[in-house]
């Protein structure tokens, strides 16, 4: 990191180039290269950069009112965003359901763990207030977020200041954590959420998962009737359930919302990253008409806030993202595009060590291992993942490295999340560059 900087860095080992200008699925940086954004900058990016549409809509917003504090006035762009985000989810958030808009994902996770607490003191519940997950899960970074997430590496640092509420198997085929092979297995990741209800049912206030694992396993998606067994399981056991559709929300996998594939309906829906595209910072809780209707009935108070939610700016540049997702039915042209991305990489599916590329949509991931017969992942220091970033980087195509998707320390990934205006000859020079990069790395 340059010395003279007075940024506090994620990195201060990094260098990172200046990102001046964007324009489509392209990134400029101040020193005049021209990069492939591949990853859509951790799967935020959908519309694309640089689009003026959306850049009017926040200048105009911001002259009229740019912010004005939801304990003393109601925002009209906020209200229309969630009227639309309602229309686009499952059936039991329409005609009721409600939307809390926040500043990002983590905000939005931090928002959902409460309104589960709360929705049971609604109920008359005291006893129920642990938000289980899975192993290997990711759902922000903020310590109730954290409290929630799995991922043993992203934890470490912090094991002392989190919550222990429990956790269960992750759904990830490729690497069985029960050894087992679907269909034959019956669906054991999902039942082992069975298995811990057994000895704790009482005190479980929600079940939160991501429909397709985005950042910690590399776009994992599940086998038929997981997510189905899931929301079965919970409804039995009267827990809520808690979609985690910050990465994999918004059009990502070709549907709006990733339940929507197997015709599931939870109780909260949780979107970030693509519902403004990057444009501003944007995150939302959606609440089914069932939990919103118990605070109505019961206090009529959320015990809970955020200086910036439902910001008039923010919500704006959110409807002008959705204009434009609309206006070019980028939605329905995700799966065509997703198609041609996916042709391209086949041909890196038979090196040795690309172990598998799988993803729903434009939620893609690469897997490389040290010996594909046995699915053998690569020692954590040798940072394959890295090193195959920095060679996609210098052929000007930009990745979204990961290590830990096996144990939470071993396992290296790139996921690819372009913008859906990905075009046949920029999803080609994706391939080829990780094609490069494959070979350069793998050379040695």
């Amino acid at each position: 990191m340059n010395k003279a900087s007075a940024i506090f860095p994620r990195n201060f080992r990094k260098d990172l180039p200046i990102a001046v200008r964007g324009e489509g699925s392209w990134i400029f940086t101040a020193d005049g290269r021209r990069l492939l954004d591949a990853s859509g900058q951790a799967a935020v990016v959908s519309i694309g950069h640089g689009v003026a549409e959306i850049g009017g809509a926040i200048a105009e917003q911001a002259s009229q009112i740019a912010f004005a504090h939801t304990t003393q006035f109601h925002s009209a762009p906020a209200e229309k965003l969630a009227k639309r985000l309602l229309a686009l989810a499952p059936p039991n958030f329409r005609d009721g359901g409600r939307v809390y808009f926040t500043s990002g994902g983590s905000e939005a996770t931090e928002t959902a763990i409460k309104l589960a607490r709360q929705y049971w003191l609604e109920c008359g519940d005291a006893s129920r207030f642990r938000v289980i997950s899975r192993h290997q899960s990711y759902h922000g970074s903020t310590l109730g977020a954290m409290s929630v997430s799995g991922n043993v590496g992203r934890r470490a640092p912090y094991q002392p200041l989190l919550a222990e509420w429990g956790h269960i198997a992750p759904c990830f085929c490729y690497h069985c954590p029960f050894h087992l092979e679907f269909p034959e297995c019956g669906l054991a990741c999902a039942n082992d959420l069975e298995t811990l209800l057994q000895s704790s049912a009482e005190n479980v206030a929600g079940f939160i998962f991501e429909p397709v694992v985005g950042a910690t396993l590399g776009a994992a998606a599940p086998p038929d009737g997981y997510v189905a067994r899931i929301a079965e399981i919970c409804r039995r056991h009267n827990i809520l359930l808690i979609a985690d559709e910050i990465m994999s929300g918004m059009g990502r996998t070709g549907t709006p919302f990733a339940v929507q594939h197997w015709n599931v309906e939870p109780d909260l829906i949780l979107v970030g990253k693509g519902i403004a595209s990057g444009y501003a910072p944007l995150g939302a809780v959606l609440v089914s008409r069932q939990i919103a209707e118990a605070f109505e009935r019961g206090t009529g108070a959320f015990q809970h806030g955020f200086t910036y939610q439902a910001h008039h700016v923010a919500t704006a540049a959110g409807n002008a993202v959705l204009d434009f997702i609309e206006s070019r039915k980028l939605f329905e042209h995700v799966p065509a595009v997703a198609q041609q991305l996916r042709s391209h990489l086949k041909p890196l599916e038979t090196h040795p060590n690309v172990g598998e590329i799988r993803g729903l949509g434009l939620l893609l991931g690469i897997e490389f291992v040290k010996d594909k017969s046995t699915r053998e992942a690569f020692p954590r220091e040798e940072n394959i993942a890295e090193k195959i970033r920095q060679a996609a980087l210098a052929e000007n195509v930009l990745t979204y490295p990961s290590q830990g998707c096996v144990d939470g320390s071993r396992g290296d990934h790139v996921l690819l999340a372009p913008p859906f205006v990905l075009t046949p000859a920029e999803s080609e020079i994706i391939a080829r560059a990780l094609g490069a990069a494959v070979a350069r790395v793998f050379s040695i």
